[in-house]
C-alpha cells in the first residue's frame, strides 16, 4: 500500500524515543546532538529538557516527568530539569550504557543494557534485558543481546517483543505475571541487510518495526508473518510511535545518516487503519530529592 508522509520536524541529528503524550503531544530525543522536544498538538516543536545525550527510549512516569535512558535509566521533571537516578550503571558489571525501555500494565520498567560503545567502533558484547520494579528493585531477566532495541508488549500483555539490531532478529518472550520472561523465542527477521530498532505494538497485536538500514517501517502480522512495508524517504528509520486522539496517527522517526546533511533527522506522519496500543506510564519508586 502506498501511503503518503508528511514531514513534521526535521533538523536533528539521531532522533529516537518518540512517546505520545495525549494531553501534549509527542516527545522525542536527539542521540546526538542531546536534549528532549515536544511535538505539540500545534505542530510547534520545543526544547523541553536540554542537555542529556543518548536518550535512546523515554516513558511518561504515572506522577509527572519523564523515565530516560542513556548513561542511566533516570527520571526527569519537565519542571526544572532536575533528574533522579533508578538505575545506574555500576548495578550491572560491564555495561556502557541503556538503550530502549518501556513499561508494562503494572507500571513495572523494562529496559535493555548496553556492554560496548555503539559509537565508539567496539566489538559488540551481548548486554542485558532488566526488570526495574515498582518498588525500585532491579532483575536481570534475559541475557545475550548484541544491541538492545525496540520493546513492546502485545495487546494482552503475555508477549514481550524485543529487537537486536546486530543480530537482525526481533525477539518475543513469554511474560508471566511477576513480570518474569521466559526463553526467547524468534518472532521475525527483516532479512539480511535488515537492522530492527525501535517498535510499537498495534490494537491488533501486530508488530510494527523500524529498519535503521532500510527506509522502511515493516509490519508482522500476530503471528509473525509480514504484513507490509512503509516506504520512509530517509534510510536510517530509528523508531515511531501511534498517537492523536484516535491512535490512528503513526510517527515515524529518522537519524541522518544515508541522508544529504548530518542534521537531517525528520520526524514523518501518516494515517493508518489500525489504532495502535496507548503506552503503560511508568510507576516506578522515585528516589528522594
Amino acid at each position: 500500500m502506498q501511503r503518503t508522509l508528511q514531514r513534521v520536524a526535521t533538523g536533528y541529528g539521531l532522533i529516537e524515543g518518540p512517546v505520545w503524550d495525549p494531553a501534549r503531544g509527542l516527545y522525542f530525543s536527539d542521540v546526538l546532538n542531546g536534549g528532549v522536544h515536544l511535538l505539540d498538538h500545534a505542530g510547534t516543536v520545543s526544547l523541553v529538557l536540554p542537555k542529556r545525550r543518548g536518550i535512546g527510549g523515554m516513558a511518561l512516569h504515572a506522577s509527572g516527568g519523564l523515565v530516560v535512558g542513556g548513561r542511566d535509566i533516570a527520571w526527569a521533571s519537565l519542571s526544572d530539569g532536575s533528574m533522579r537516578s533508578l538505575l545506574s550503571l555500576d548495578s550491572i558489571p560491564g555495561a556502557t550504557g541503556f538503550n530502549d525501555l518501556t513499561a508494562d500494565r503494572a507500571g513495572r520498567l523494562y529496559v535493555g543494557s548496553l556492554a560496548f560503545r555503539v559509537f565508539g567502533g567496539e566489538t559488540p558484547k551481548p548486554g542485558h534485558l532488566h526488570v526495574i520494579d515498582l518498588d525500585g528493585r532491579m532483575r536481570t531477566i534475559s541475557d545475550g543481546i548484541l544491541l538492545t532495541n525496540g520493546l513492546g508488549f502485545s495487546p494482552d500483555g503475555r508477549q514481550l517483543f524485543h529487537s537486536d539490531a546486530r543480530a537482525s532478529v526481533v525477539r518475543v518472550y513469554e511474560v508471566g505475571s511477576d513480570g518474569e520472561v521466559g526463553s526467547w523465542k524468534s518472532f521475525a527477521n527483516l532479512g539480511p541487510d535488515g537492522v530492527p530498532d525501535g517498535l510499537k505494538v498495534a490494537s491488533d497485536g501486530s508488530v510494527w518495526v523500524a529498519d535503521a538500514h532500510g527506509g522502511r517501517v515493516a509490519v508482522f502480522n500476530a503471528d509473525g508473518t509480514h504484513r507490509e512495508d512503509i516506504a520512509v524517504p530517509l534510510p536510517m528509520v530509528t523508531s515511531l510511535c501511534f498517537g492523536g486522539d484516535d491512535f490512528r496517527d503513526l510517527y515515524i522517526v529518522t537519524g541522518s545518516r544515508g541522508g544529504p546533511h548530518d542534521n537531517c533527522g525528520s520526524i514523518f506522519r501518516t494515517r493508518v487503519e489500525i489504532a495502535g496500543l496507548a503506552l503503560f506510564p511508568a510507576r516506578v519508586a522515585l528516589p528522594a530529592a
